[in-house]
């Protein structure tokens, strides 16, 4: 059997259904993207649940869940809204309970205007990171309760060792760093920031998840993997140098080309 790392993809419930056959052919990680918006949040969300553990039975991979993210930081300085975030994220928690989902992504706090700012005004990292646990403190602990880990992913960050150090500041293992290789490349073509490999080698070990999509260093293209300039077999030779043994999630917009992706990235001897 190959040793290359075995690829994974993120999909809604509609997708599962047509990649099924190939999610169960390999212990392929999976994270559901039904549960992030707020109004299924707010509804009732047991039946997709339910679809769930019909179309996964047979599933030997991980599973998580992209988390709620639309509208708020989880670093606002504004109590009431740090209220709204922390529901929100609590419900996430919940239905990682109820699918038996082991990870949940949540999206990090770090801007470009943030960066450049910093040390313009003092303690403003330390600050921000203290906004974090003010809205954090109860979800971390549910989840330590829980066996989920919240893996922070990179947005608009310009520097890689920001999310490491907000994570570390928890002092838990349930909470780690995620990579989002689109989001990165982003940062690299438009902001200065270091290229997609440097993320993987920042990050180390407190890397657990990683969203693979492809783009042109200009926007978040969500394209397919070969269809645009990252350089895939740097980003792989970081992450053979890891014992994290991070999720490597295809995160792409058009589902039906998850596994032409997987396939190229076969072609290259990269994953399998």
């Amino acid at each position: 059997m190959s040793d290359l790392p075995i690829l994974g993809a993120a999909m809604p419930l509609s997708v599962v259904e047509t990649n099924r056959d190939w999610l169960l052919e390999k212990p392929r990680d999976l994270e559901l993207q039904d549960f992030f918006d707020a109004k299924v949040l707010n509804g009732d969300w047991m039946p997709l649940v339910e679809r769930a553990r019909t179309l996964l039975d047979g599933h030997t991979g991980r599973l998580g869940i992209h988390g709620p993210f639309w509208g708020f930081t989880i670093a606002s300085q504004d109590p009431d809204i740090q209220a709204v975030v922390r529901k929100r994220l609590l419900q996430g928690l919940e239905v990682c309970e109820a699918l038996g989902a082991t990870q949940m992504v949540a999206h990090s706090p770090f801007t470009t205007w943030g960066h450049n700012n910093y040390d313009n005004q003092p303690d403003s990292r330390e600050k921000l990171i203290g906004h974090c646990h003010d809205t954090l403190r109860e979800v971390v602990a549910r989840a330590q309760d829980i066996g989920v880990t919240i893996v922070i992913e990179n947005i608009e960050d310009v520097d890689p060792a920001d999310r490491v150090t907000l994570a570390d500041s928890f002092g838990s293992g349930s909470v780690a760093v995620s990579i989002d290789t689109g989001h990165a490349h982003y940062a690299h073509g438009s902001t200065g920031a270091p290229p997609v490999d440097y993320y993987v080698t920042i990050a180390g070990n407190r890397l657990e998840h990683i969203h693979l999509q492809d783009a042109d260093g200009y926007a978040d293209r969500h394209w397919s993997l070969g269809e645009g300039t990252i350089r895939w077999h740097a980003v792989f030779a970081a992450l053979a140098k890891l014992t994290s043994n991070p999720r490597l999630i295809i995160e792409i917009k058009d589902k039906t080309k998850v596994q032409s992706s997987a396939e190229f990235l076969a072609s290259l001897g990269l994953a399998q």
